[in-house]
Formats: structure tokens, sequence, C-alpha cells
């Protein structure tokens, strides 16, 4: 652990409450309707700006329910809140992961004015995305989330979506391609349903998820090559710089370093490591909170117990891969949150989750260039080469 910890990311709950009922969602309280307070908000950041800690640029999240279900004003003022007491030399970006349902020229107003980065949730294809993205009465939520994404585009707004890939997904790249070309989506992420709290993905009880879910990023990383429509794959883009890092660079994951990543809940309540432990119960890991901010200095959250030893069994399980796994290189030691979900434990090895997103990913890339490399003028090589420098190059 670093002597000093760097703040990256800052994931802030403004509500638990979500306006629909995705069958894969692992968020506890996601009926709850309060709303974090301002007094919540400015002790957040006077702390964290007082810190030292922050990166110079921090990247704030608003996410972990549905974050539109409030009012613009609300964000306006929180918007100002953070300005006022950011420091100089500190640079503030903000981001919402919505499921667009609620989007409109009011909202696409107040993100081009604020230059908020968007993300909409949408699996893939309406047949697909209804089975799973259901509002509470159990109604598909396709309709509405396609005229928000379209309401994005007709005001020329930049935005990704991520895509939750479950098993009926994996034999549907053409689909998934057709739809994203169709619609006018060019920057895309893949998430696959994961196990987390009370939910047990089914994708990753199949002995043969991790062969699909390559067979499946390969064809649409394979289409996405032919067109020119998808310009950005995160699974494949994020993954070339970790492959073709410099030798000197480290290797760096967030969710296994205290503080790189603060999740702060709507009472005030922090966690750090992966943003999914924040809500969840543990009696062993005071269920994952450290302290709260309208109590607590960041150096007693530093000091607190349940911190001590979560980072004790953490880096006990980061070790254990290190010694394991060929593929530490890229992961750094994988994802706590699937690590307890899955394993059981911190201080355990490979999941079913990192068999996909980290292992069958990097055996999708290395093979690809593999054959490149056999070309005979090598310019698919340098091609892939080319490409992992300009991401590793660019700004996050």
């Amino acid at each position: 652990m670093r002597d000093t910890p760097t703040i990256e990311l800052v994931v802030v709950q403004p509500t638990p409450f979500c306006n629909i009922d995705c069958k894969y969602c692992y968020l506890p309280n996601r009926s709850v309707k309060r709303v974090i307070e301002r007094r919540t908000l400015e002790n957040l950041f006077v702390k964290l700006f007082a810190s030292g800690w922050a990166v110079p640029d921090v990247t704030i999240i608003w996410h972990a329910g549905e974050p539109l279900v409030l009012p613009i004003a609300f964000y306006r003022e929180a918007f100002d809140l953070i300005e006022a007491l950011r420091p100089p030399g500190i640079a503030v970006s903000h981001s919402m992961q919505t499921n667009g349902m609620l989007i409109s020229g009011e909202w696409c107003d107040f993100f081009t004015e604020r230059q908020v980065r968007i993300g909409v949730s949408i699996d893939g294809p309406q047949r697909i995305h209804d089975r799973q993205r259901v509002t509470r009465s159990g109604r598909g939520t396709f309709a509405r989330t396609i005229r928000g994404i379209r309401l994005l585009r007709e005001r020329h707004m930049p935005f990704h979506v991520i895509s939750v890939l479950s098993r009926e997904s994996l034999d549907a790249a053409q689909e998934f391609y057709d739809f994203y070309v169709s619609e006018g989506i060019d920057q895309v992420c893949f998430n696959v349903e994961e196990s987390e709290g009370d939910h047990v993905s089914k994708m990753l009880a199949d002995g043969d998820a991790q062969t699909r879910y390559r067979a499946f990023l390969g064809r649409f990383w394979q289409l996405a090559r032919a067109g020119e429509a998808i310009q950005f794959i995160r699974e494949i883009d994020g993954m070339l710089p970790k492959i073709f890092r410099p030798n000197e660079a480290a290797v760096h994951n967030p969710q296994t370093e205290p503080f790189a990543i603060l999740n702060v809940d709507c009472a005030g309540n922090v966690s750090t490591f992966s943003p999914e432990l924040l809500g969840h119960k543990h009696d062993l890991y005071s269920d994952f909170l450290i302290g709260n901010v309208n109590d607590d200095t960041f150096d007693a959250m530093l000091a607190s117990p349940a911190l001590a030893a979560m980072q004790r069994d953490i880096a006990a399980g980061v070790e254990a891969c290190r010694a394991e796994c060929g593929y530490f290189s890229v992961c750094g030691g994988g994802a706590p949150a699937n690590k307890l979900s899955e394993n059981g434990s911190f201080h355990s090895t490979a999941t079913g989750f990192c068999r996909l997103t980290e292992m069958a990913v990097t055996d999708l890339v290395l093979a690809s260039f593999e054959r490149a490399e056999r070309m005979l003028d090598g310019g698919g090589a340098q091609a892939v080469l080319d490409r992992a420098r300009a991401l590793t190059a660019a700004p996050a």
C-alpha cells in the first residue's frame, strides 16, 4: 500500500432509488428514495480536497441508483458546490450512468452546459434487452431507453453504451453489431452478468462461458474492424495498452488500492476498493464501511480496523494471483468484489468473472496479434501496436 493514498475516482450515490428493476441487479436498496444531503456533499468534498490525496484530474461518477430520477436543480446545486470547493490545480469531471429512460431536451442542455460524460445502459437489441431490463411491473424498457439514445444523437452529444451480456447474448454478435450500427452507437462497453450481492449469475455457471464469450467478442471485433461504424470497444481498446505497455510501466489495479476508488452512499457512508461492495453486508469487514464523511476524517478512515482487515486479505489475494496466474500483468490481482462473491474470500485467486473479462480477452487479443504478425507485410501487427500506443498515450 502506498504511504499516501491517491484518489482517482469518486463514486457518489445521489439516491439508491431506481425507476426500473433489472433482473440481474445486485443493488440492495433500489426501492429507497433517500437523497444525499447538501451537508453530506459539502463534508465529502471539503475533506477530499483538504486531504491532498486527489489526483490532478478527479472523476466523479453519479451512480448506484438511477441518477436522473433527481431533478436537474439538484445537480446544478451539487456541481456549483463542488466547483466552489475545488482548489486550483485540481480538475473535476462528472459522469453519469443512466438507463436513459428519463433523458429529455432539458437534460441534454444540462449535460452540454456542464460537460457531463454520459453512459447509457442498454442490453442490445429489443428482444434481448427486454428480457432483463424491466419495469417494476415486469414490462420491457427498450422503447423508452432507445428514445433517450436517439435524443442524444439528435443533439450530437457524445455518449457510450454499456450492455450486460447474459447467456442468450453470446450467440448474437452479428445482431448486436447490426443494432448498434443502425442506431448510430459507436462507443460500446460490454459487462458480463456477474454474481454480486444476492444475485447469482447463470452465465458464469455455464461451463463453456469463457469459450462462448471469447467467440462473441472475437466476432464482434471482426465486424467492427471490417467496418468503420464502431469506433471504440472498451474490452478490446482497454486491454491493448495493458498487454503492450512499456516494460517499465507498473501494473495498476485501483480496485485493490485503498482510496483509489472512493465510494460514498447517500447517507455519507464510505467504502473503497470495488464499488460493488457499497451497501452490502459482511460481519468480518463491518459491512465494508470505513467511516462516514459527516463524522470521520479521511485519516481516521485510513486507520479504521475494517480497512485494515480488507486490505490485509485483498493484498493476500493479489499476491496469490501474482504467484499463480499468468494473466497477472494485465489485471493486477482481479476484482475483490468478485472474489468475495464467487469464492467466498478476498484471499483467493481466479473467478469466473476474470476468466471472461481478463483471460478470454487477453487470449483473443494475443491470438489476433499473432495472426497479424504472420502476415507477409506485418502491417496488421503494426496496426495493433500503433493502436495500443495511441490508447496508452490518450487521456482517460
